[in-house]
């Protein structure tokens, strides 16, 4: 079992009902010992967060987050974390930030 804040920037936080932070407690098939990636994190979001399911392409596309989402795993750059490959840990800080701004 992991806590983690999640955090949901740069107007991503329209599919989130307008909440930008979130506390979460999450395990892996209802084990404490077996470790949380940040892929069974981005599956959880996807599959209770996000309410209107049409959204679900906001943030995901092909499986992972959607080019144009920063994705940072205490304020460094996921892919030299391993991406999704990466154990959560108590405490850590996961933010997506939409860098993609309609004109």
């Amino acid at each position: 079992m992991v806590n983690v804040k999640v955090e949901f920037l740069g107007g991503l936080d329209a599919i989130f009902k307008k909440q930008r932070v979130h506390k979460l407690t999450l395990k892996k098939n209802n084990s404490d010992d077996e470790p949380v990636t940040v892929g069974d994190l981005i599956d959880y979001i996807v599959e209770n967060m996000i309410e209107d399911k049409n959204d679900v392409e906001v943030f995901l596309q092909n499986g992972t987050v959607r080019a144009g989402i920063l994705t940072l795993i205490n304020d460094t750059d996921w892919e030299l974390e391993g991406e999704k490959e990466y154990e959560l840990e108590d405490g850590d800080i996961i933010s997506f930030t939409s860098t993609l701004h309609g004109g």
